[in-house]
């Protein structure tokens, strides 16, 4: 498919993900490193609760978490 009937195609709101090869893809700024932390029971049952509530992981909740209070102190 050639880049102008791509585009045509992608703003008539149709679908285009048949023509992508996301294989390779990555996302900048997005590398992960693994990290270890001991909480206590408490934090995380009320993580779990939390979590189970907006209906998402603990690890996610978490990341966002962290991510709100590190846009904070910057």
């Amino acid at each position: 498919m050639k880049a102008r009937e791509f585009d045509k195609t992608f703003d008539e709101g149709k679908d285009v993900s048949e023509h992508l090869d996301v294989s390779r893809a990555k996302r900048p700024g997005r590398a992960s490193k693994r990290i270890n932390a001991d909480l206590p029971e408490w934090m995380v049952t009320s993580l779990d609760e939390e979590a189970k509530r907006l209906g998402v992981t603990r690890q996610s909740i978490i990341k966002v978490w962290l991510a709100e209070r590190l846009r904070k102190a910057s």
